[in-house]
């Protein structure tokens, strides 16, 4: 049974509002299994697991009389508990793991947001769908329509759903579908590797090849191969093993394993260009990288996604009103051990000067919590002007 299955009597049916945009104006999802591929998956994992790192907290920030800030972490237990743990089948890693895969294979990810009476959310499910399409009603209500691999159609408010995106370009609603760039790639990738099966069973059952240097009549050469091979090749019959002698009428050549192999370079540049199309590198996937290689990447790759993950889930599970009081969705990168230890250990020094606390710094060791460790502390040279 499929997560959204539970949720087939509360969709809205096409019948219950007139369309007034139904133009194709839709997202369908690459059905080539881009997924398949080790290639693509091993590009877009050390993504799609860093995204998973990262922590969503509530925050509200509202003013004081005396125009000073007071911030507030996790308020309420209700949005702590559901970012921690957003549906009944997945942690808030899982479901940020899963959404960041379905944006890298299709440019789009979507996750319903399942609300109670009173409009508070109180679960968030990923949607895995083959196709969507955007719909209005005649108030201009904007209506996702999601067909699943199974055929069963599911349509939600937009206001429900979280809807990351890639490549925002042609489409009003969408981010473009990668089929279109990747499909060549992808065909040279497939191509290349049925090469290689063929040329490890080639190599084992072609030793030789044999050039006839006139026209002969397909019966006569083979004829002459097994001739060449009875003499030659047959450990048995053959009185001159370890030899071989051929005429001017043709010639014989040894064939290597390394002569049924595609060309190692194109390979190669294939595999880079599907790399650069993820934008990621050998480094970042064979976890090779040095501390800024991944600094570098995660500026470039991460981030954007997490800034993306911020604003959707703010505006998502927020109502106007309560992001006027202050109240947002904030995701941040809690994980330095990509970082050297000297990098580590300088961040003692942001301790006295109230910008990290102890606990904070001690998680980037490894190390727990300890009594009195969340709080912040400052040195005295480095108070506010005013006292």
């Amino acid at each position: 049974m499929g997560i959204l299955d539970k949720f087939k009597n509360k969709t809205v049916t096409v019948s219950k509002y007139q369309l007034i945009t139904d133009m194709g104006d839709g997202f369908y999802s690459y059905n080539g299994n881009l997924y398949h591929s080790d290639i693509v998956r091993s590009a877009i994992r050390p993504k799609a697991q860093a995204i998973g790192k990262i922590v969503g907290k509530h925050i509200r920030e509202t003013i004081k009389e005396d125009g000073s800030k007071d911030l507030k972490v996790n308020p309420e237990i209700y949005m702590k508990f559901l970012l921690e743990e957003p549906n009944p089948y997945m942690t808030g890693q899982m479901l940020q793991e899963k959404l960041a895969v379905q944006l890298e294979l299709t440019n789009n990810a979507f996750a319903y947001i399942q609300r109670d009476p009173n409009g508070y959310p109180t679960a968030i499910y990923p949607i895995v769908t083959s196709s969507c399409e955007a719909i209005q009603n005649e108030q201009l209500e904007l209506f996702l329509r999601f067909t699943t691999n199974k055929g069963k159609i599911f349509t939600f408010k937009y206001t429900d759903v979280i809807h990351l995106r890639k490549d925002f370009n042609s489409n009003d609603i969408f981010g473009d579908n990668p089929a279109a760039a990747l499909t060549p790639l992808m065909e040279i990738v497939v191509t290349t590797d049925q090469g290689i099966i063929k040329a490890i069973k080639n190599s084992n059952i072609i030793r030789w090849l044999l050039k006839f240097n006139q026209t002969i009549r397909p019966e006569d050469i083979k004829k002459q191969t097994k001739d060449f091979v009875d003499s030659f090749l047959n450990t048995e019959t053959s009185e001159t093993v370890g030899a071989a002698a051929t005429d001017a009428k043709m010639d014989a050549k040894q064939i290597e394993p390394k002569d049924f192999v595609p060309n190692a370079t194109q390979m190669d540049r294939t595999v880079q260009r599907i790399y650069s199309f993820f934008n990621t590198n050998e480094k970042i996937v064979q976890a090779k990288y040095s501390e800024d290689d991944w600094i570098s990447y995660y500026e470039s790759s991460i981030e954007p996604v997490v800034i993306q993950l911020s604003n959707e889930y703010t505006r998502k599970l927020f109502s106007r009103r309560e992001r006027g009081f202050g109240n947002k969705i904030m995701f941040e990168s809690a994980n330095l051990s990509f970082a050297s230890m000297q990098t580590k250990l300088s961040l003692v020094n942001y301790v006295d000067r109230g910008i990290l606390n102890a606990d904070e710094v001690r998680e980037v060791l490894n190390k727990g919590p300890i009594p009195g460790g969340d709080i912040y502390v400052r040195r005295l040279d480095t108070r506010p002007t005013t006292e």
